[in-house]
């Protein structure tokens, strides 16, 4: 019988991330399966699909994740706040992690997971058709016996409540790791003065953040935006960093291009972000 994490490359991300090795992330907010393809066919790990502030649905999520699997690569879902069903629909149709913001304790990480996660760690509900053909797994029993460890929940650590109870978070069985939303953390920990998310606070955080996963044994990501950001959180140690994101590629590849014709730069306008 085949291993369930050699069916597709998808399946391996989950192990591939606990075994350690570093992954490098695209990120996606329009509602556009080929925009998705086009950046999962490029040289990234994986692609996350951002519905909590993208233009992304439940409905618009399951062209994107085929397009990204068909890619050969693993597909992941940050779900708005709160919406652990959608999370649930979003492994059923394909994805290979869910993203879930703002969880604030232990108590919030055990109603996500108890969503994500098959008997006996959790209770999710039976649907998962869509990923079954996406993949290539023949029969329910294989994708039931391997999905618990093939796919990722993880929760987004964005406030000065998650910071502190981060041990306790990460001692909820079932959750995978932790995502920092650094933007969010770093308004949370200013009480709103400002957004720094190399702010000597948040930096102090993230030390915290990785440590607690590391003693834990689970994986720590980070969103990480512009590409120096990128950089300074891939060498603190993240386990996946997600570079950029799809307006921003555009733009970068535009004035790449016109660099290359021997053009000089211009002033543009604001590149739309998430």
């Amino acid at each position: 019988m085949t291993e369930f994490s050699q069916i597709h490359p998808a399946l391996s991300f989950a192990g591939r991330l606990r075994r350690g090795e570093r992954a490098i992330g695209g990120w996606l907010g329009l509602a556009e399966p080929l925009t998705a393809g086009l950046v999962a066919g490029g040289p990234l790990d994986a692609v996350v699909l951002d519905v909590q502030h993208g233009l992304l649905d439940a409905a618009s999520i399951v062209g994107c994740i085929a397009e990204v699997t068909r890619a050969g690569k693993p597909a992941l879902v940050r779900v708005a706040v709160g919406d652990f069903a959608l999370a649930a629909r979003a492994l059923d149709v394909g994805a290979v992690g869910v993203i879930a913001p703002m969880i604030d304790s232990a108590a919030d990480a055990r109603a996500f997971v108890a969503q994500v996660k098959y008997p006996p760690v959790a209770r999710r509900s039976w649907g998962a058709g869509t990923a079954m053909s996406l993949f290539g797994v023949e029969t329910p029993a294989d994708y039931l016996r391997g999905a618990n460890d093939a796919t990722l929940a993880l929760a987004m650590i964005e406030t000065r409540e998650a910071v502190e109870a981060i041990d306790e978070i990460l001692a909820v069985d079932g959750l995978d790791g932790v995502f920092i939303g650094p933007n969010d953390l770093s308004i949370a920990l200013s009480g709103g003065a400002r957004i720094d998310v190399l702010d000597a606070e948040v930096d102090a955080a993230l030390d915290r953040v990785i440590a607690a996963a590391r003693g834990r044994g689970k994986i720590a990501g980070i969103f990480g935006g512009a590409a120096a950001y990128a950089r300074a959180f891939r060498a603190k140690g993240f386990d996946l960093v997600t570079v950029g994101y799809d307006s921003m590629y555009v733009a970068a590849g535009v004035a790449a291009m016109r660099a290359e014709m021997g053009e000089a730069p211009v002033e543009s306008g604001p590149v739309r972000a998430y």
